[in-house]
Order: C-alpha cells, then sequence, then structure tokens
C-alpha cells in the first residue's frame, strides 16, 4: 500500500544482488539502517559537520525508517544499529490547539468555546507559530486538535458543516504550506455528549461517516496522519478496538491508502497502562483491508505531574521506566511503532529536567517510537498551565521556556 522510498529501491537492489542469502544478513541491514540515518540526520537533534541539514518539505524520515523496520522484521534481524544508527525521533512537534476548545472528558462540546489559532478568523496566529516552530525549532509535525461537534455543527451522524470545515481546513493548510506532517485529530474521548462510540453512544457507523468524510477529503494529501480519537477512556477495549477497524477500514477505502492512522488505547492512551489495560493486545489485531499493519501506529500518552493528569505546572517523573521502557520492549517484540502525540509540562526547571530526560530516551528508541508532540500551542495564553505558544510575529519570535529546553531540535 505503500509507495516505495528510495530505501526500499536501494533495499530490493540489495537483496537482488544476493543469491542465495536469508535477504543480506546482518552487514546489509548495517549498511541500510547507515543509507536510512543518512536521509533522516537532517531532521533530528543531532547536527553533524558536513551534512547540511534538510528542510522539513524533503523530509521522508518516517517512510523510511517505517521501511527499514518491517524489513528487519520480515529478516528476522535483530542488531544494535537499528539504535544506533537512526538515533532520534523523525517527528517532533507540537500541538496547535484552539477549535477543540470547550470539549469535555464527556465528549460534549460547546462549540462557542471555539477560538481558532487563525488571525484570519480573529484568533492568534496559528500559521505564524507553525512556521517559527519549523524554521527556528525545526519542528516537523503538528497536531491539529478539533471537536467533533464542531465538525458537523452537532449533527451527528450527519455530514461535515461546510463552513465549519472550511475553517479547520485553513489550519490544516497552514500547516501543510510548512512542509510538516499534520495530525487531524478528532478530539472527543471516543464520546458524544456523554456516551460511548460504539458502546451505547453515536454508532460506529455515524463514526465511521465522519471519518470516511475527512479521509475523503484529505487523501490525496501525504503528508496528513488521520489521529482516530483522542483519549479513550473507561470503556470496553474489546468492543473499542473493533470500532477502530472499522474506522481503519474506511479511511482506506476512502483512498487514504498510504497516510499513517493513528491508533488510541483506552485510561487516556496512557503509554503506562497501553498494555497492562488490554488496549495494546486488541489493537495488534487492527488490521489494513490488504491484512498488513503498514502505517498502522499506536498513539500514546504521557505527562509528567503527580497525577499524569497534565494540569499542574511541576513535573516529578520522566516516565521511563514505568512506561516508555516497557511499552518499548513490548513494541520491539511486536515489531510495531508509537507516537506520543501528547505530552508536556510547566515552563519551570522540574519539567525542564524529566521533558527533557523522556525525550532523550524518546530519541534513544527511534526504531520503535517515531517522535513526540508537545501540548499545547495554538489559542493557549501564558496563564495556561501548560503553554507551549510563542509569542511575539513576523520572524521575531520567543519560545516558552520548556520548548526552548526540551521540544525545540536547534
Amino acid at each position: 500500500m505503500r509507495t516505495f522510498t528510495t530505501f526500499g529501491i536501494l533495499l530490493a537492489s540489495g537483496v537482488s544482488a544476493l543469491p542465495g542469502s536469508n535477504v543480506g544478513g546482518a552487514g546489509l541491514f548495517e549498511a541500510l539502517s547507515g543509507f536510512a540515518e543518512l536521509q533522516c540526520r537532517g531532521v533530528s537533534g543531532t547536527k553533524q559537520a558536513g551534512v547540511p541539514r534538510k528542510k522539513p518539505e524533503d523530509d521522508n524520515c518516517l517512510a523510511l525508517k517505517s521501511d527499514l523496520r518491517i524489513w528487519a522484521s520480515t529478516a528476522s534481524i535483530r542488531s544494535r544499529s537499528l539504535d544506533e544508527n537512526l538515533a532520534n525521533v523523525c517527528a517532533a512537534g507540537v500541538n496547535i490547539a484552539g477549535f477543540d476548545f470547550g470539549v469535555g472528558t464527556d465528549g460534549s462540546q460547546n462549540v462557542t468555546n471555539v477560538y481558532p489559532p487563525l488571525q484570519a478568523l480573529g484568533g492568534p496566529d496559528g500559521a505564524g507559530q507553525m512556521s517559527h516552530f519549523v524554521k527556528d525549532d525545526k519542528l516537523n509535525i503538528f497536531r491539529l486538535p478539533v471537536g467533533w461537534q464542531y465538525l458537523t455543527a452537532s449533527n451527528l451522524g450527519g455530514t461535515l458543516n461546510s463552513a465549519n470545515l472550511q475553517k479547520y481546513d485553513q489550519l490544516v493548510q497552514a500547516c501543510l504550506n510548512t512542509g510538516a506532517s499534520c495530525i487531524i485529530d478528532v478530539h472527543n474521548y471516543a464520546r458524544w455528549n456523554g456516551q460511548i462510540v460504539g458502546q451505547g453512544g453515536p454508532t460506529n457507523a455515524q463514526f465511521v461517516n465522519l471519518w470516511t468524510q475527512l479521509a475523503t477529503k484529505y487523501k490525496s494529501q501525504s503528508k496528513i496522519l488521520f489521529g482516530v480519537m483522542n483519549e479513550p477512556h473507561d470503556l470496553n477495549v474489546p468492543e473499542w478496538a473493533a470500532t477502530v477497524q472499522l474506522v481503519v477500514t474506511a479511511i482506506r477505502n476512502a483512498g487514504a491508502t498510504s497516510q499513517m492512522i493513528l491508533l488510541p488505547g483506552s485510561d487516556y492512551t496512557s503509554a503506562e497502562k497501553f498494555i497492562s489495560n488490554g488496549s495494546g493486545p486488541a489493537l495488534l489485531n487492527v488490521t489494513n483491508p490488504d491484512s498488513s499493519t503498514t502505517n498502522l501506529i499506536f498513539d500514546v500518552h504521557k505527562y509528567l505531574d503527580s497525577d499524569n493528569s497534565g494540569t499542574h505546572t511541576e513535573c516529578v517523573t520522566d516516565n521511563i521506566s514505568n512506561a516508555f521502557q516497557p511499552l518499548a520492549t513490548w513494541l520491539r517484540t511486536n515489531n510495531r511503532q508509537a507516537i506520543n502525540t501528547e505530552t508536556g509540562g510547566g515552563n519551570t526547571a522540574s519539567c525542564a529536567q524529566y521533558l527533557c530526560s523522556q525525550i532523550a530516551f524518546v530519541n534513544a528508541n527511534s526504531d520503535v517510537y517515531l517522535g513526540y508532540v508537545g501540548w499545547a500551542a495554538g489559542s493557549f495564553s501564558a496563564t495556561y498551565e501548560l503553554n507551549e505558544t510563542p509569542t511575539g510575529s513576523g520572524s521575531n519570535w520567543q519560545d516558552t521556556s520548556l520548548v526552548k529546553a526540551c521540544i525545540a531540535r536547534t
């Protein structure tokens, strides 16, 4: 289902030149992983002499690393070069919030609270923020949360509201215009007005209808990622996995055959509980229509405050031993990958210490972690506990201290 990258062509050539081999063995694997690192290095946090930094629009890092993981698992090769030669994650960025404002954890949304991060709509300059993050901080992915009610003008199961979709699409296009990857995130906690999707609330057909329309609109955009749902919680996990399967099938059948789809689990898609609550094992069975799992990526979140709520300005943990280390082991065992699409903390010394440590671990395990996305910029003001919104305009932007210390890759 994927159009093969230069790496794929090189891989095919290398394999065909080795008669009787078992896909070339570790030697070819290390050579190819070195090639992939050369392609990815321009978007990593490591600047090396003589190797120019690539522009975000030239970045094929996600596809290269995914191809390498698929081939390595097929060849049954385990080599430290996957960690050593592909250091630093492909994707690093920030959530650009505003279209999700008014959404509660019960899946309700007061759409009058929506505050689009677009100057043309009377809000902050989200387009300028993203341009700054790409140009000055070398970030290359943005998550664009939006409420289900906003997209449909509170018409459950109906067509997307053309006026509201046009406004949201302005943010999507501003993201795409930076050359970055852009996550479409339905921010409803697997609910609509307190009722769980596919479990007594909105029917699976109504949810599939939403995603069919979104996938149809963005099927030609290779830089779009589809975030099935923000932070499901307190639901039947096997039934939720069945719902996710229907959405994946619908997205692919709508013509979006190559984009990444992000699969969330329960407990607010906690990285710590992803295995123990059954989400990971259940979502392992979700496949594309051709029975592959190509570009099906697990979506996890993890905050660093005392109760993992992301509501405190002080941080107490880097989440490595309790979450990201065991999850990395499980991902390797199952030849799968994840992305952390929400993490962050206050602009404090404790959060700088622990978030930088967490990101360093994720970078060191980039064979299974594709990236991280901080929460949040966009329409948040400086009074918000987890504010990552830069101040300024034009060519003069100033980052928050946490973004500067940990998230930026300059």
